[in-house]
């Protein structure tokens, strides 16, 4: 059975609750900054440090403060700075050493980010410059060619005459072509045979005039 909170215990617990309200903290003893600052974001501790002023916050928030170096740029890039520090005999706090490596972290991506622009700004020009020679560039006329007799002008020209001369040939030389030119030929001669044989005929059925009889 849970005995009955103390005021204190009860004063932690509603200050964890209303953490994102905490502000100044001054005059708040370490060992209950201890139980109600681990419940901060990093937006929230930075606050509350902002916040504090005339105090230094560094014996509870330090920890608080490796930790998210640990959670934002891993357990191992933590342990090589604290090797570093070891070597050197000297000691950070870890909200500046956290503010310093974003601050790196930025200026590499900067760096990157500066040049993909210039590296994308030359592939650019380099096509562009492309573009103008292809562009500047006149093609050879083909009149010149055809007119001394030489280029494909000539040779598609010289195909085309053969191919239409051969189908030429071969239309006149079908059967179709013989049959209409047979039935051409006897219709012109019967035309010429007519006219003679009308002239016979009508000569022999024209009749004599009979003499006029004068009646006085």
């Amino acid at each position: 059975m849970q005995g009955i909170p103390s005021l204190v215990d009860l004063c932690v617990q509603i200050a964890v609750l209303n953490v994102r309200y905490l502000g100044n903290v001054g005059e708040t003893e370490f060992h209950l900054l201890e139980r109600i600052l681990p419940h901060c974001t990093m937006d929230q501790l930075i606050h509350v440090e902002n916040c504090t002023e005339g105090r230094d916050l560094s014996p509870v928030t330090n920890k608080l403060w490796k930790k998210f170096f640990e959670r934002q740029f891993g357990a191992e890039s933590a342990e090589l700075v604290v090797a570093r520090m070891k070597k050197r005999r000297v000691e950070f706090k870890w909200r500046e050493l956290y503010k310093a490596k974003s601050q790196e972290l930025e200026e590499k991506e900067k760096k990157i980010s500066e040049r993909l622009k210039q590296r994308y700004a030359n592939e650019a020009a380099e096509k562009q410059k492309r573009r103008v020679q292809i562009c500047t560039k006149v093609p050879p006329s083909s009149f010149k060619r055809s007119f001394f007799g030489a280029g494909p002008y000539n040779s598609t020209s010289n195909g085309k005459s053969s191919i239409m001369k051969k189908a030429k040939l071969e239309f006149l030389n079908s059967r179709e072509v013989k049959n209409l030119a047979a039935v051409k030929n006897k219709a012109v001669q019967t035309s010429y045979r007519k006219p003679s044989g009308f002239s016979s005929v009508a000569s022999s059925s024209t009749c004599k005039p009979k003499p006029v009889q004068r009646r006085f």
